[in-house]
């Protein structure tokens, strides 16, 4: 009776095992590497950088509804002489002549100042604006949505009602405190119900804004001598003092659009999504933190000067959206330049429309941009940040 050869048994080596886990890890790690990688291509797919026929086009713009502005006006002055006189005061040129003491005195004291402010509070509205749309994936996000306008809103009416009259450096602190402290609370409120959720922080902003409205109601219906001076700031204005405003805002505004600026890589890389973002490195929370607050600076900043001036920060950005594409590296730098030369054409047909009486920029701004948020909000249907 024959028996089956007996077939030795291999006990299972370690080293198999150890082979067989480095390889698993390898594919791991190239699937992670490709999906990395991956990533990566679609990053950088997601938006070109600004090219030189927008950022001509952007300058254009901006030069030519500067001129608009310094040379329509009750006093005219041609577009010729202004160019002459400025290549005048520029060191080291020896072209150009200078205008005489009463169009210079108009000119450099009157009129330059209310334009550059008013390229300032345009350009400063529409990047914050185009910032906050960024972070929170929303086209109609706009500078206002944390509070900043109620908070500056409360601020300045204190300071009419309480304050000195006349004081218009105590206003504009007023203003700028108020409207810190408004934005200040809603995150607060908001970090207090739901951590760094982005709807409950507009929620805290919509019911912080609702609250100061009420308080600001209550002040005038307790001093209804003021109503006119507080309806007046709250209409919007670029009428300055002289170039002390614009000295007085620009350290802010300068800060907040570097940091605008900067990011804008980054902003792009979130229109991915929150998680994408964080597996190329982006501290999503960290990023939304620093925009938000940077943008909220910026606005704080021209809003104490300039009263609240709507729309330029929802419809401007979106403009250019429409222009250019949705890469946030072209639509920040050219948000800037489009919205201060809509502001400063704004601010051009406010005062000359009524002439010698003058409309509130800020109602010639509503009466351009409530239709294009209409249609803003037609858009954003089938469109998708």
């Amino acid at each position: 009776m024959s028996s089956e050869p007996d077939i030795p048994r291999v006990a299972p080596s370690p080293h198999r095992g150890l082979a067989l886990v480095a390889r698993v890890a390898r594919v791991a790690g190239v699937a992670r590497v490709a999906g990395v990688v991956g990533l990566r291509a679609r990053a950088a797919a997601v938006g070109e950088g600004l090219s030189l026929r927008w950022a001509l086009i952007g300058a254009a713009v901006l030069v030519g509804s500067l001129l608009a502005g310094l040379a329509i006006g009750p006093a005219s002055l041609s577009v010729g002489a202004i160019v002459s006189d400025i290549a005048s005061r520029v060191p080291g040129l020896s072209v150009g002549h200078r205008l005489d003491a009463l169009d210079g005195a108009v000119l450099w004291q009157i009129r330059a100042p209310r334009v550059v402010l008013g390229a300032i509070v345009g350009g400063t509205l529409a990047c914050s604006g185009a910032g906050y749309q960024a972070v929170f994936r929303n086209p109609l996000a706009e500078p206002y949505m944390l509070g900043v306008a109620a908070g500056a809103g409360l601020g300045a009416t204190a300071e009419i009602v309480y304050g000195p009259p006349g004081a218009r450096t105590l206003l504009i602190g007023a203003a700028f405190v108020g409207a810190l402290l408004a934005v200040a609370a809603a995150y607060a409120l908001g970090r207090s119900l739901s951590g760094r959720d982005v709807s409950t922080l507009i929620l805290a902003g919509i019911a912080v804004s609702l609250f100061l409205t009420a308080v600001q109601t209550f002040l005038l219906q307790r001093h209804t001598g003021s109503e006119a001076a507080v309806y007046a700031w709250l209409l919007g204005s670029l009428d300055t003092s002289g170039w002390s405003d614009v000295l007085l805002v620009l350290p802010y505004v300068a800060f907040s659009l570097a940091v605008l600026v900067a990011h804008r890589r980054v902003l792009d890389v979130l229109r991915l999504g929150d998680e994408e973002a964080q597996a190329l490195g982006v501290h999503v929370a960290r990023v939304r933190l620093v925009v938000v607050f940077a943008a909220t600076l910026g606005t704080a900043a021209v809003v104490a000067v300039s009263g609240l001036i709507g729309f330029v920060g929802v419809v401007l950005p979106h403009a250019v959206r429409l222009l250019v594409g949705a890469s946030y590296r072209v639509i920040i730098p050219l948000s800037v330049a489009f919205g201060a030369s809509f502001l400063v054409l704004a601010d051009i047909v406010s005062r000359t429309a009524l002439a010698p009486a003058e409309v509130p920029v800020g109602v010639m701004t509503a009466f351009v941009g409530a239709p294009c948020f209409a249609l803003v909000l037609r858009a954003t249907r089938s469109e998708t940040l």
